[in-house]
């Protein structure tokens, strides 16, 4: 069990996108790029990072490159707790074998990292329509195929026997029309897959900023948080105009959003919540966002185990 000033609370690299400076691929970029983007995060007071495929996909790194990522991080003093992917399912018509292999590849990785997690999901590439939006999700995306959920069964409960096996675990992000798309669909999920080295990523940020009808944040809460082992963690403003049937949503920093996180992260503790954390923002100055969320979880944190 940590403490307050132990718990991982890790910056989530999303927000640095997955461009080099010189346009290609950040991959490929040579280790003082990733230096660079990895000091601000440290400086900013982080010890921990999630190396999410949507940044630098570990799984895409030769050994080599592995060892490079291993040192540059080492010298800017940050570790690492999870290691997320981002819109890579294994059930992906085209491309879910390939995502199956990365998944394994990140499991094998991740305990050299002294990461607990590796992240995956089921939520596929945005569409065009929602890249043309100033918020992805007020248009439609991807919807599962009800037919591949018993595949997306057999290969979760593979990725976790590879889990268990390293002492690590396998967590399922919940994401808008995916097989975990609400609370009561993700506890049928896990509770389908019935494996003990697997658990969900209440990241119901997701579904609140959703331009549609949704249950009290506490609500669906109080479903899912038994059954999760990390948590992407996020907050929205939200307002429906019963007038005009209107919805609006915009991302906001944990303490001023819908969600109260102050209680809804000591009811995660007295479910007995042991994850670590990760912050993600969309917009603005998303990393610095991310630190003063780092703060806020801290002051819960330590408010709750005094």
């Amino acid at each position: 069990m940590y403490s307050a000033h132990t718990w991982p609370i890790a910056a989530n690299m999303l927000g640095f996108g997955n461009r080099a400076p010189d346009g290609g691929h950040i991959k490929d970029a040579p280790a003082g790029v990733w230096a660079k983007q990895l000091r601000q995060v440290r400086e900013l007071g982080f010890d921990h990072i999630d190396p999410t495929d949507a940044w630098v996909p570990l799984a895409a790194l030769s050994d080599s490159r592995i060892e490079e990522f291993r040192t540059v991080l080492a010298d800017e003093g940050l570790a690492i707790s999870s290691i997320s992917m981002t819109r890579s399912s294994i059930v992906d018509v085209e491309n879910g074998e390939k995502n199956l292999a990365d998944a394994h590849r990140l499991i094998d990785l991740a305990p050299s990292f002294g990461a607990t997690i590796v992240n995956t999901g089921f939520m596929q590439a945005l569409t065009p329509e929602q890249e043309k939006q100033i918020w992805f999700w007020l248009v439609q995306g991807h919807v599962d195929d009800p037919a591949l959920r018993d595949l997306a069964i057999e290969r979760v409960r593979e990725l976790g026997d590879h889990a268990r096996t390293n002492g690590i675990q396998l967590s399922l992000e919940m994401y808008e029309d995916t097989y975990i798309g609400t609370p009561d669909d993700a506890v049928a999920f896990i509770k389908d897959v019935d494996h003990d080295a697997v658990g969900l990523n209440p990241d119901l940020g997701n579904l609140v900023r959703l331009h549609r009808p949704m249950p009290h944040p506490s609500e669906m809460y109080a479903k899912v948080l038994p059954y999760s082992n990390f948590w992407h963690i996020k907050n929205y403003s939200r307002d429906f105009d019963p007038a005009t049937g209107a919805y609006s949503s915009a991302p906001l920093p944990l303490k001023y959003g819908y969600v109260n996180y102050r209680q809804i992260i000591r009811l995660a503790l007295e479910l007995g919540y042991t994850g670590p954390f990760c912050c993600e923002h969309y917009g603005s100055d998303s990393l610095g966002v991310c630190a003063e969320n780092r703060e806020y979880i801290l002051q819960v944190l330590t408010s709750a185990l005094a």
